[in-house]
């Protein structure tokens, strides 16, 4: 989908088609009062308190015929240029545009733009005329804070887009269409993946039997990769006290995102929003030479951050989460190498998975925010200094972006574009010179000095719970064979005639690992054919007479409407072959 922010013109219509709605919205409810109206990625929305009156969905169809006739009427719009004094006196009667015009600076020249018998502020551009309207599309309407604030009131959103022809909206449309079919949630419910009950809490979602068997598949791959790489994995406790964090810095820079402490007698814990100072602890538990390193320790390790119960969001945004997780503990000399091999393991990982619409991020601290980084000049400039050189040397093509820095050092971010446009960050790759040091970490060295190591935290698949939410969007929930809950629905065409075979078909094909379901319900044939394509299984057996003679298989594949006969065994090679291919 079109991110309407990076395109100049549509910018300017979205913009214009702002004030073109909140010019509908004063003429049918007269008592309107604005807060904003900006552009965004996805269009334009207006922030609008009616008072004691509701709009729903069923309005926004009155709201677009009254945005049509302005736009047929063919209004000039304007801009002029105010006076502090002016815009308060034009703007009296709506405390909204009061607030917006008492914080501007005293000697501001204020602009706004008119249309008729309305008036908005504005810096603008617009365009010239509300017949350069035509082709707009209000989309949905929901509550918002006053200024994000969730003690203020409640006002009402309307969110549209506006195009410059009617063929791109209607593209835009359908992309919309499509990202809400894809919708993870909606499929992961429709699936049987995960589900949530108001009894657990937000963002605490739990995995169905479906669900559970793709996240198994996923922690079997990537353990069975990082142990291929020498990565030792770990258990560590969800708990940890509040002195462990006070020691690794992260209850001075993270403790608003933690949940509450839990007292007990004389302790202090709290549930751990991230790994990485158990694994300090677990380094810090044996004496290590220089030879020792690197020391890659990984774990697939449940986290909890204390989001906000508004701003939870399916998978892609939980209170608890599971991280594919390591650290790793290296000599100065070792970075460029591990570096590297972090890097090769996430695009070998993205080849698995057909990622291929992603960017590498360098994310660095903002030097003005005391409060967010660890006020420590030295140590940032080494640790930036160090990860652009081991990114210039490795041919990446990263850009920068400043103040996305973890708070004790830079790191590589992968950017990922979502199948329905959001832009997620999947693997993270961070250089820290920081913990060794708080948690005195160290390793003898050739000359047998005690010298710190560097550590590189790392995740491949970020967390399973975002992960999967990706996966589910970009296969629209039609996973291959080897992460597919169920990989062959076996279905004898008459239960009287050929469920014996089917049975034997289904026993045949658990027996060498085939996750496999048989189904003899007592339902019309064409009914249990439908209902395997809408749980997208990737093969569907149909077994009758012909197939009970021959003792052969007849599978149609998800998405094909082709059904090919072949034999058991020959059916087995073209499963086991397609496993091993993670088509």
């Amino acid at each position: 989908m079109i991110n309407v922010k990076e395109h100049e013109q549509l910018s300017i219509l979205n913009h214009s088609a702002a004030h073109l709605l909140a010019h509908a919205v004063k003429h049918l409810y007269p008592n309107a009062k604005f807060w904003v109206g900006p552009v965004i990625e996805e269009g334009f929305y207006y922030d609008i308190d009616l008072g004691d009156e509701v709009i729903n969905e069923d309005d926004l169809e009155q709201i677009t015929k009254e945005m049509k006739k302005i736009v047929k009427s063919d209004k000039l719009i304007k801009r002029i240029e105010l006076s502090k004094e002016e815009a308060l006196e034009i703007f009296k009667d709506d405390p909204y545009k009061i607030d917006l015009i008492e914080n501007m600076p005293a000697e501001e020249i204020i602009s706004a733009y008119k249309q008729d018998d309305f008036i908005d502020l504005c810096k603008g551009p617009h365009v010239s005329t509300t017949k350069k309207l035509k082709h707009f599309k209000l989309l949905k309407v929901s509550g918002a804070y006053y200024k994000g604030d969730s003690k203020n009131k409640v006002l009402q959103r309307i969110y549209g887009i506006c195009f410059e022809n009617e063929e791109d909206l209607e593209k835009h449309l359908e992309a919309l269409e499509d990202a809400k079919n894809r919708d993870h949630r909606k499929l992961g419910k429709e699936l049987e993946l995960f589900t949530s009950h108001e009894l657990v809490g937000p963002g605490l979602q739990m995995w169905l039997p479906n669900g559970a068997t793709v996240r198994t598949e996923l922690e079997n791959y990537i353990r069975t990769k990082e142990t291929k790489e020498g990565y030792d994995h770990v258990y560590t406790p969800s708990l940890g006290s509040v002195d462990l964090y006070k020691t690794s810095g992260h209850w001075d820079h993270y403790k608003d995102d933690m949940f509450p402490v839990m007292k007990m007698d004389n302790e202090e814990l709290v549930l751990r929003p991230m790994n990485c100072p158990h694994h300090m602890l677990i380094y810090k538990n044996s004496l290590h030479s220089y030879r020792d390193l690197p020391i890659r320790i990984g774990e697939l390790a449940p986290d909890f951050r204390y989001e906000a119960s508004g701003a939870v969001c399916g998978l892609e945004r939980v209170r608890q989460m599971c991280q594919n997780d390591a650290h790793l503990f290296v000599r100065p000399d070792q970075i460029k190498e591990e570096v590297a091999k972090v890097v090769n393991l996430i695009l070998s990982v993205y080849e698995d998975f057909n990622i291929t619409n992603y960017s590498f991020r360098l994310s660095l601290r903002d030097k003005e925010d005391k409060e967010k980084y660890f006020d420590d000049d030295e140590m940032w400039d080494k640790a930036e200094s160090e990860l652009r050189k081991v990114l210039t040397d490795l041919n990446l093509n990263f850009y920068e972006a400043k103040g996305e820095a973890a708070f004790y050092g830079p790191k590589l971010d992968v950017q990922i574009k979502s199948a329905i446009g959001h832009d997620v960050t999947l693997s993270t790759c961070q250089l820290d010179f920081l913990l060794p040091e708080r948690f005195d970490l160290t390793y003898t060295n050739e000359k047998g000095e005690k010298v710190r190591p560097v550590v590189i935290h790392r995740a491949i698949l970020g967390t399973f719970d975002r992960f999967m939410a990706y996966l589910i969007e970009e296969t629209k929930g039609a996973f291959p064979l080897w992460l597919a809950p169920t990989g062959v629905n076996v279905i004898p065409v008459n239960n009287g005639y050929h469920l014996e075979y089917a049975k034997e078909i289904y026993e045949f094909l658990k027996e060498n690992d085939i996750r496999t379901k048989l189904d003899a319900r007592d339902e019309k044939l064409g009914y249990k054919i439908r209902e395997s394509v809408t749980k997208k299984i990737p093969f569907t057996l149909i077994l009758g007479q012909n197939e009970v003679d021959n003792q052969t298989v007849s599978y149609r594949k998800y998405g094909t409407e082709e059904t090919v006969t072949v034999s058991k065994e020959d059916f087995l090679k073209i499963l086991k072959e397609n496993i091993k291919s993670k088509k």
